[in-house]
């Protein structure tokens, strides 16, 4: 039932998700501060004065205070009509918090005329390093934004190309590291190649059950794991696709070899030529075709399993959408969301053509 009737809920979400943060205006900000003093010294900061051409505040009644007391600001020559946010920071302006007051962010309207009516601010608790150490001064800030310009390309655009870029390769990396490693697995894999004595059938039931094993395990663990191991980036995304891929791939390059033609081998093996002759020129030139098919469509695989790596922290174009969206960045993490979808419908269709062309 909450499907039905929970679904007012996401409608702002979906709306974001759908209106990707692609372009933009340049922004200008407009701004005035006071500053408050909390608990009061001998000398408490003056109450400001109105100016004539710059935004300015006032604190109307008290500069000083305890924590939890109140005081009222105004301010002038603001933009009119004008919806602006109240800020908290410390003296030296580096460490900022929006001032919150019953549950919601305090804002503010100019009337006509630029004014910001009186407005009453509770003094919020100084910043963690400045607590429990006397006097400490802050600034209230009163800021305005507003767009201006044309439309053009965002830093979000141009962030999404950058890692939607590194996605890509470190699949990439990932696919061709696989790849000298999967290729002499999938022989010692191949039942036709491994028969003829104990030993090698051991190695050929070792070998399966390590692969079987490795391809059990979702690349997100192993993404965890090397997270763990070699640290955040795309380092640790590159090591986790690239076992799973070893895994997959020495797989399906294995069973390429045991559906090959046998006859090539047989004629070759009749001529006293021994295993790795063998392979070089009776199994090489019939497997190459379907090992080229099975590494571009990996590497498709590996470009949608590395946005999801991301979000452990395996570099990418997950990792940026994971912040967003814990950031509530939801137009931002639409351009992801967006960049993802249509580089994956890309490399789908390449793929399908690559394997089209050598199948």
């Amino acid at each position: 039932m909450r499907l039905i009737t929970d679904v007012g809920d996401i409608t702002p979400l979906v709306a974001d998700l759908l209106q990707p943060a692609l372009l933009e205006r340049d922004i200008e900000i407009q701004k005035a501060e006071i500053i408050f003093e909390s608990p009061c010294s001998d000398s408490p900061p003056e109450k400001g004065t109105p100016l004539e051409d710059e935004p300015y505040l006032i604190i109307l009644d008290k500069t000083c205070g305890e924590v939890g007391e109140t005081f009222t600001i105004e301010g002038g020559n603001f933009w009119p009509s004008s919806r602006g946010q109240i800020w908290w920071t410390n003296i030296a302006g580096e460490m900022k918090r929006r001032i919150r007051q019953e549950g919601e962010y305090l804002t503010f309207e100019t009337d006509e005329e630029g004014r910001i009516p009186p407005l009453t601010i509770v003094a919020p608790e100084p910043f963690g390093e400045a607590r429990g150490k006397g006097p400490q001064r802050s600034r209230v800030q009163a800021v305005l934004k507003r767009e201006v310009g044309s439309l053009h390309l965002s830093e979000t655009f141009f962030l999404v190309v950058e890692k939607m870029m590194e996605t890509i390769f470190l699949a990439l990396m990932a696919t061709t590291l696989a790849i000298f490693l999967a290729i002499p697995v999938s022989f010692l894999a191949a039942r036709n190649l491994m028969g003829g004595s104990l030993i090698t059938m051991g190695v050929y039931y070792l070998t399966r059950a390590v692969l079987n094993i490795l391809r059990s395990i979702e690349p997100l663990i192993m993404a965890i794991v090397f997270v763990v191991w070699v640290g955040l980036g795309p380092f640790a995304g590159v090591l986790a696709l690239a076992v799973h891929s070893i895994a997959a791939l020495g797989k399906l390059y294995s069973e390429a070899v045991e559906s090959i033609d046998p006859g090539p081998i047989e004629a070759i093996t009749a001529t006293g030529a021994n295993r790795l002759q063998t392979i070089v020129y009776a199994v090489i030139p019939q497997i190459i075709p379907p090992y080229i098919a099975f590494t571009v469509y990996r590497w498709d695989i590996n470009v949608r399993m590395s946005t999801v790596i991301g979000f452990v922290g395996g570099g990418g174009i997950g990792f940026l959408l994971q912040q967003w969206i814990r950031l509530l960045m939801y137009e931002e993490a639409g351009a992801a969301v967006w960049a993802i979808a249509i580089v994956v419908a890309i490399m789908d269709y390449a793929s399908a053509k690559a394997r089209e062309k050598v199948v």
